[in-house]
């Protein structure tokens, strides 16, 4: 199954429309849609695994933290953190790559920060 992604509130949005833009195919739901404006990191991560999309996040300082708190209890569709010091054009073209090489159940339960 082609990996879906989910847009933490903290995504610049720019991403999301350039991914959209450049690969129509992917399915990148923004926080917006999933109405995440001041849900708390945990239920951000229990919204994106029930619903098996893996989290797009710049949020390098908190999530990781988070991540390991709710694999205790739970299973995850993956987190993926873009660091803010990455040029966008880069995170675009590794969101792009990603969904064209990898599986969504290469992600269950991994946790990974840009760039690799």
């Amino acid at each position: 199954m082609k990996i879906r992604f989910q847009a933490d509130n903290d995504l610049n949005r720019v991403i999301v429309q350039a991914v959209l833009r450049l690969e129509p195919m992917i399915d990148f739901q923004t926080a917006q849609q999933a109405k995440l404006d001041g849900v708390p990191d945990v239920e951000v991560l229990a919204r994106a695994a029930m619903e098996q999309r893996v989290l797009v996040s710049h949020d390098l300082k908190t999530m990781p933290r988070h991540f390991a708190e709710f694999m205790q209890t739970s299973t995850s569709a993956g987190v993926l953190i873009a660091p803010q010091s990455l040029a966008r054009g880069k995170i675009v073209d590794d969101l792009i790559l990603l969904w064209m090489v990898d599986e969504a159940e290469d992600w269950i339960n991994r946790i990974r920060i840009l760039p690799d």
